[in-house]
């Protein structure tokens, strides 16, 4: 096992997150039953990467079920506040925590999971737009938890222009041209997940930012940017049975980049980029902790999180990139209480972070505004990689050089608009497992392992 400095640096808060999420401090009534009131030895909080650290498909890795021998009581009530954290989209919290339930053998709540798409229950702008939604599983009764109202999907979409969808030649119309229905203009997209007909979300999908919402109407470039995208999950890797990595939604974004590029001359433009490693997920995910924090009767903040993972690219490199901006929230903190009373001027939390960080509202998560809360910051997040996903030290050699380029490093699996800084993919900890994983934090933070 290999441990590495932690990396320390920091996060600015996103006050239009926080607002809408603190509407929601009362979700956890229903489950503050599943935690363990114990006097608190340490506070600190854990976040769990799903896919390549618990499960390989629908296949639980051993070393999980053990894990969470450490973090339930004999009762089965949690002794830490835990938070499941997953690029996976396409289907209900519930279902996600039931299934989890039965495979690690304990009881998981869905106010503990947290999928790629949760955050967008802050982006309540959109949420009475209409809006398009692609990916698979029940993407129309997620899109109305998450609550927008007027949702359309790809399939009701071809449908209502049946002459759209043409590349597999059994699906065109036969013998005679169905009337068009035509549909209510479209004013934002949104992209949950792969979808299982690729070539028919990125023809209709394209079709729609090319004619500004309404499929039917000639293609024109004179209508950008287009209207909005958000899209959630940007891995383009991930790990399930097999013993190479398969395509993600990242692979999917790749494919609508490139098509939209081609055809346009210009590059596709998201609203919000949702899903680790953006900042608003991590962000997100802290709320969770806190709130199951003072379901365990803590009377001080968490201090420290610990997040589990075995991508670098998206698990490793989020949870740095949120260290850093909360050391830069610190920072700026201790700047604002020097100025209190000195007559105004700029923003130093703004400062610190657009002189310091230099980072694009992409991975923010496409939120702006900065809130930071005085008392409730944690100090750090620590990350965690595990050798049982994505990641294999076998096979993969963390990069090293803070100078390597983009073009220069080879393994860059991130997304196009995030930048590129190879220190953000060395993680605080490498272990074998994830029961190693939770071991270490236990020594780290002092606590019993029985």
């Amino acid at each position: 096992m290999q441990r590495l400095r932690c990396l320390k640096s920091g996060w600015q808060l996103l006050k239009s997150v926080c607002e809408g999420a603190a509407k929601q401090a009362n979700t956890l009534s229903s489950t503050s039953r599943n935690y363990s009131h114990l006097p608190p030895q340490g506070s600190f909080g854990l976040l769990f990467d799903i896919d390549g650290v618990l499960v390989r498909g629908g296949t639980p890795i051993p070393a999980a079920k053990q894990c969470f021998r450490n973090l339930v009581d004999r009762n089965g009530k949690y002794k830490v506040p835990v938070v499941f954290v997953t690029n996976a989209g396409n289907c209900m919290r519930q279902a996600k925590a039931e299934h989890l339930s039965h495979l690690l053998q304990v009881e998981v709540s869905p106010d503990q999971v947290m999928l790629s798409h949760s955050p967008l229950r802050m982006f309540t702008k959109f949420h009475k737009m209409r809006v398009l939604v692609s990916g698979q599983g029940p993407v129309e009764e997620v899109a109305h938890n998450l609550g927008f109202e007027d949702v359309v999907t790809v399939d009701t979409l071809r449908e209502a222009y049946p002459v759209l969808d043409v590349v597999d030649h059994n699906r065109r119309p036969k013998d005679h041209i169905p009337p068009t229905k035509g549909l209510r203009t479209i004013d934002a997209v949104i992209l949950f997940g792969e979808p299982i007909r690729w070539e028919t979300n990125l023809q209709l999908i394209v079709d729609v930012l090319l004619t500004n919402g309404n499929p039917d109407d000639p293609w024109t470039s004179m209508q950008y940017p287009h209207i909005p995208v958000l899209a959630c999950n940007m891995d383009l890797l991930w790990m399930a049975e097999a013993k190479n990595p398969r395509f993600g939604h990242g692979m999917f974004l790749v494919c609508l980049e490139s098509l939209f590029k081609k055809v346009t001359g210009y590059d596709l433009k998201y609203e919000a980029l949702i899903g680790k490693p953006s900042v608003v997920t991590y962000n997100y995910a802290e709320l969770l902790i806190r709130q199951q924090a003072e379901s365990l009767g803590w009377s001080t903040p968490v201090k420290r999180l610990y997040a589990i993972g075995d991508n670098p690219m998206a698990d490793i490199y989020g949870a740095n990139l949120y260290n850093r901006y909360l050391q830069a929230a610190h920072r700026a903190r201790a700047q604002m209480q020097a100025k209190s009373g000195g007559g105004g001027g700029a923003d130093p939390l703004t400062e610190t972070v657009g002189k310091d960080l230099k980072m694009t509202s992409t991975e923010l998560g496409g939120t702006s505004g900065g809130y930071v809360a005085e008392q409730d910051l944690p100090e750090e997040c620590c990350s965690m990689l595990v050798c049982t996903g994505v990641y294999s030290k076998d096979q993969e050699e963390l990069p090293r050089d803070p100078e390597q380029t983009v073009t220069e490093h080879r393994i860059f699996h991130g997304h196009r608009d995030f930048r590129f800084d190879p220190t953000l993919t060395q993680p605080s900890f490498v272990v074998e497992d994830v029961k190693d994983a939770v071991e270490l934090v236990f020594q780290q933070e002092g606590w019993p392992l029985d």
